[in-house]
């Protein structure tokens, strides 16, 4: 069996093809998207006056 420098490429795609739909990633930005949302509304939240 002989070594090709592109062979990595072919293999990857190959898995890639039988990954699936990618829950994972699905996952991380699903919890990327809410963290980032409660993040800016824990800064926020300090920013509100109660001007009496």
């Amino acid at each position: 069996m002989e070594h090709h420098p592109a062979a990595w490429l072919t293999e990857a795609a190959t898995a890639a093809q039988q990954q699936g739909s990618g829950n994972l990633l699905r996952i991380v930005l699903v919890v990327m998207i809410l963290g980032c949302a409660l993040t800016a509304w824990f800064l926020l939240r300090g920013y509100k006056r109660k001007d009496d």
